[in-house]
């Protein structure tokens, strides 16, 4: 959903960066794994000792990279299954190391079991939302779409995550953002499986 309104502008602002890092010959795989290197050391260093705020902004600043990747692919003319499957691997890395960073220091000085618990469920429902696409397209199946997609996870941890550490907000702000994602994630999971089995029945 955010995906499909935020990739404009963001193609837009980056593509000049995109241009540059490609005409110096350096290639969108090597431009991905820093990326992904960036967001899991910033989650990593900064989640799990409470620092929200600067952790947020260091992820973000990686963050981008999953755009300019695949920017700089097109600009070269590049079309590589090998690099959309880079791609698609590392995002799960980054994730992981979003959302366990963030558990990491509510099951320790955060000291909130059920917030430990809610970070869990949407770091395997939104790995079950990825696979469940894979899954189907491996099998000749679509299963796009939903209201859970990895930009909208991202924007929503990332956006709340960001505010309680920088405006001290209580930690139940970023709770219920958690309820709602984990919530919309199992409804995606469920939307891509009966896509999958309306597809079936029909084929």
């Amino acid at each position: 959903m955010l995906d499909k309104y935020t990739r404009v502008y963001t193609t837009r602002i980056l593509t000049p960066v995109a241009r540059a890092l490609t005409k110096a010959r350096i290639s969108p795989d090597a431009v991905t794994i820093v990326g992904t290197i960036g967001v899991t050391a910033g989650a990593l260093a900064f989640y799990p000792r409470g620092e929200f705020l600067v952790g947020t902004l260091v992820i973000t600043a990686f963050v981008f990279a999953d755009n300019i990747d695949g920017i700089m692919a097109r600009l070269s003319g590049r079309k590589s299954t090998w690099g959309a499957f880079l791609d698609s691997v590392l995002d799960r890395v980054g994730d992981a190391a979003i959302f366990g960073a963030l558990a990491l220091w509510f099951a320790g000085d955060g000291d909130n079991l059920r917030m430990t618990a809610l970070l869990i469920a949407c770091l395997a429902l939104g790995a079950v939302v990825s696979y469940a696409r894979a899954r189907a397209e491996s099998l000749g199946y679509t299963a796009s779409g939903g209201i859970a997609e990895r930009a909208d996870r991202l924007v929503a941890v990332l956006v709340t995550t960001g505010l309680v550490g920088l405006f001290g907000l209580p930690v139940v702000v970023l709770e219920v953002v958690l309820w709602l994602l984990m919530s919309a994630s199992a409804w995606t999971v469920f939307q891509r499986i009966r896509e999958v089995r309306r597809q079936a029945i029909q084929a």
